[in-house]
This record gives structure tokens, sequence and C-alpha cells, in this order.
């Protein structure tokens, strides 16, 4: 673990290490880097150099009042793969975090020889039929969760995700400060979560996919209500359709946190597109 100081602020990093490419991890709204945990792991066996980092407002980064727009957060992430010297990493983002990716590809086309879209990169909020700003954000508003015993969230986890290794459950209960009366509450503030979402919503990727000049592997989960599958298996042909060079793969039975759920498919999808000369040398 450690802090590196990027643009007035700390941002924690976990890092493995590796002769080959260099991959980045980039985690979902709410999420922390944690989550990336086996995932980076068998990318490092593989022989690849690995870097998870919590983005602002998450995990054991600061906290800052504001900048959680996409200037800032692919600013950040720019600014990370800047002092750490990493030459064209390969980035992967999770949900909002491959929206982050997708912009940050964008934006920074030299930065990055390819990206990875896990569950995420696709999201348009305002694509959803009849779909407004107040109808989003009431649907989408997490849960008041602090002051649950942790014990309690981790029994509910455990649950839902019965398919989850007990590692997993570990690394996405990091999503949570634990207090010292044992309670949790989210490292990310409702208030900033918003502000996030409000970015999202504001977002159009359909603008942003012609853009990308980096190979995309996009990984998408076939977890959601069947109405919800044919819309999502829309939004990834649009982005098939727009990007220049996209790859797809579809997850049965998996949940929107593939990363956590199936690390080792990821990471194996991974290793084949850079094993394939997918990813641009």
């Amino acid at each position: 673990d450690a802090m590196l100081a990027v643009r007035n602020q700390q941002l924690h990093i976990r890092q493995w290490p590796g002769a080959l490419r260099t991959v980045v991890l980039v985690h979902g709204l709410a999420s922390n880097c944690m989550t990336w945990e086996a995932t980076a792991s068998a990318l490092s066996a593989a022989g690849h150099a690995v870097v998870s980092v919590d983005q602002r407002g998450h995990g054991r980064s600061s906290k800052p009042e504001g900048g959680y727009g996409f200037d800032d957060v692919t600013g950040d992430l720019h600014a990370l793969i800047q002092q750490l010297g990493l030459d064209r990493p390969i980035v992967a983002g999770q949900s909002w975090g491959g929206n982050v990716v997708l912009d940050f590809a964008a934006r920074h086309p030299a930065a990055v020889s390819g990206i990875v879209l896990v569950d995420g990169g696709f999201i348009d909020l305002q694509a959803k039929p009849g779909a407004t700003w107040e109808s989003i954000s009431l649907q989408l508003t997490p849960p008041a969760l602090a002051g649950i015993p942790r014990a309690a969230m981790q029994a509910r986890m455990q649950l839902v995700h019965a398919n989850w290794s007990a590692a997993g459950v570990q690394h996405q209960l990091a999503n949570f400060e634990t207090l010292a009366d044992g309670t949790i509450r989210p490292w990310l503030t409702l208030e900033r979560h918003m502000l996030i979402l409000r970015a999202l919503w504001e977002q159009r990727v359909g603008k942003i996919y012609p853009q990308v000049t980096a190979p995309v592997l996009l990984l998408a989960a076939e977890e959601v209500s069947r109405e919800r599958l044919v819309q999502k298996r829309a939004e990834v042909a649009a982005a098939s359709a727009l990007l220049r060079s996209c790859q797809v793969h579809w997850f049965a039975d998996t949940d929107h946190d593939i990363h956590v759920q199936r690390p080792h498919e990821t990471a194996a999808l991974i290793l084949q597109a850079l094993a394939s000369g997918f990813f641009a040398a």
C-alpha cells in the first residue's frame, strides 16, 4: 500500500510487481481498489505489473468537497500514470470506473495502449426510456447503510452474493469504514455520490466512442432482468459499432461486479487480449 500525492490530494494505491506491461485497475462508484485484489494477483502471477487505485472520495484516498466530474477524475488518473512513470499501460475500469476509463482514453490517447470496460463504459443514463434526472437520481440514490454493524453487513453480502468467495466479500466490505463501535459507514458520502451520479447523467458516451483510438475489451454481465438485458445488449452493440476496435465477452449468471465474482476469468481475458496482440504494442 502507498499514498501518492496527486493534484493536491493523496491517492491510495496498491501495487504488484511484474516485468510485463502494466495494468491499471479503476473501481466503480462507491467501491474501492480492494475489489480488484484477486484479478490483480492473477495478472501479477502471469508477469504483469499492476496498480489499483482508490479514486478521490473513495476508500483511503483524500475526500475533497468537489472535483467529482470527469474533468477531475480523469485528471487524477492521468497524473497518477505520469507520476508512476507508466509507459502506455492497459487501463481497466468497472461500472462508473469504466466510464472514467473511456473518458480518459478519449482525452489522453497517447497515455494508454488498451482499455478494458468491465460492465461499464457504456452507461448512458439519459438513454433510458423516459429518463429524467429527477427519476434517475431517486432510483439510484444509495440506501442508508451507516450505522449497520459490520457483522450484519457481512452476513447480508454473503446471502446476496452466495457464489462469491469469502475474500471477495471482505474486499467489498472495504467500501466501508469500520468505526470503533463495530458499525460501518460508506467511505463515499451521499453528497459526493450524487455529484458523481450527476456527472454520469450528463456524460454522453455515444459522443465519446469515436474519439477512442485504443483497442477496447468490453466485458458485460447478464445479471439483469430480461427487459434490462435487451437494453443492455443494445448499449453494448452501440459501443461495439462506434468504437474503432472492440472485442466483447458476455458473462452468463454473473453479478455486475464481474471482477469480484469471476476474477480469474477477468484476468484470463485480459491476458488473452495481450497475448494475441489485440492491445497496441
